[in-house]
């Protein structure tokens, strides 16, 4: 990720490009969510994460040893794959885990503690491929195949756990889910559909990071040091995320997210410079608060035998949003200005996380 927008336009792509790139592994990400989910809830959390494990992995080598946007896109479509079948899977296994030993109210913490590893392990990746990117652009991908390898033996060492009624493989079930979770329960709706547009928005502001750093004209050797900075602060911030929530408790914590998440762009927009820095890592603290909490949100209110299935519909909502905004985004970067985009991005996210806001406090 920290070398990755000088790796396209290294290969003649621009932002517009790029983001068009970003919006088919969301589209492939939207057409598969929410089945993938219901198959990690009929088929198994296990089998589905190994398996998209081992897309991952292709994934990644093709990125490794082809060089044109047509190979990108079937490396995206890959990556999209595997993207699918393990989000949800992965944060219903924990839950379940935590559920079946009745410590349902550590789940919140584990998550934190999942995303501060992974984003410790992205840290240091960061500075590893910012130097291997000085002797070549492609180097990072080697690498990035070699640790998404290292994923199918990990997922074939995890324990399934059953849910506690395990639902039966029909058509008709998934539809059920969905209009349930999207309908039915007022509250499950309103958390998945606020939880999907800070989703969204975090994601966004992850591809603004490198345009800033070309912008402001960071040197390459920088690019993994500032990359390693932001992750450990999303890392660090996800450690303590269950604490800011019992802090705040929940009405308090929906809006101090939703402030400084449209705050971050706004404030960015108008400090394209090395001021810039600081507004994206005071963003990133709260990208590491937020991901742990609104997905904690999210598994208190769904039922245990769809849990995967509902977390997929989330992250459905999420992809679903960035793959209409990105090619329109980096279309305003390219032909008006990054400052237009930023600000752009902050009213598309402000609008309906207001009204779901709005809703869902209305709601508790």
């Amino acid at each position: 990720m920290p070398i990755i927008v000088l790796f396209y336009q290294d290969h003649g792509l621009g932002l517009q490009d790029i983001f068009m790139l970003k919006s088919i592994f969301s589209i492939v990400a939207v057409t598969l969510e929410i089945p993938s989910g219901y198959l990690a809830d009929v088929w198994g959390r296990k089998k589905c994460l190994v398996l998209g494990s081992f897309f991952f992995f292709f994934g990644y080598v093709c990125y490794s040893f082809t060089g044109t946007f047509a190979a990108f896109i079937i490396a995206e479509i890959l990556l999209g794959m595997g993207q699918t079948l393990v989000n949800g899977a992965d944060s219903a296994l924990l839950y379940d885990t935590t559920e079946y030993y009745k410590k349902e109210e550590l789940y919140l913490k584990y998550e934190g503690r999942i995303t501060m590893i992974g984003n410790f392990a992205e840290a240091a990746a960061g500075i590893f491929g910012g130097l291997l990117a000085v002797y070549s652009l492609r180097y990072p991908f080697y690498g990035q195949a070699v640790v998404a390898f290292i994923g199918i033996p990990a997922s074939f060492a995890l324990q399934e756990i059953p849910a506690l009624n395990k639902i039966k493989s029909t058509y008709s079930q998934v539809i059920a889910i969905i209009k349930y979770a999207l309908f039915e329960n007022k509250q499950l709706c309103y958390n998945i559909m606020f939880s999907g547009i800070i989703g969204a928005a975090t994601l966004t502001m992850a591809w603004f990071i490198q345009p800033l750093l070309i912008h402001i004209d960071m040197p390459t050797e920088y690019f993994g040091v500032i990359w390693t900075v932001l992750n450990l602060t999303v890392g660090i911030a996800a450690l303590y995320s269950d604490k800011i929530d019992k802090h705040f408790g929940v009405s308090k914590t929906y809006l101090v997210i939703l402030f400084f998440i449209v705050g971050g762009y706004v404030a960015l927009a108008y400090n394209l410079s090395y001021w810039g820095l600081v507004v994206i890592f005071v963003f990133y603290i709260f990208r590491g608060f937020a991901t742990p909490i609104l997905k904690g949100y999210v598994n208190q209110v769904a039922n245990s035998n769809s849990r995967a299935t509902v977390l997929s519909i989330r992250n459905f909502v999420i992809r679903l949003i960035f793959a209409v905004i990105a090619p329109f985004v980096g279309w305003l970067n390219d032909f008006y200005s990054l400052k237009t985009a930023l600000l752009v991005c902050a009213v598309i996210i402000f609008i309906p996380g207001l009204i779901f806001l709005f809703l869902q406090l209305r709601q508790r």
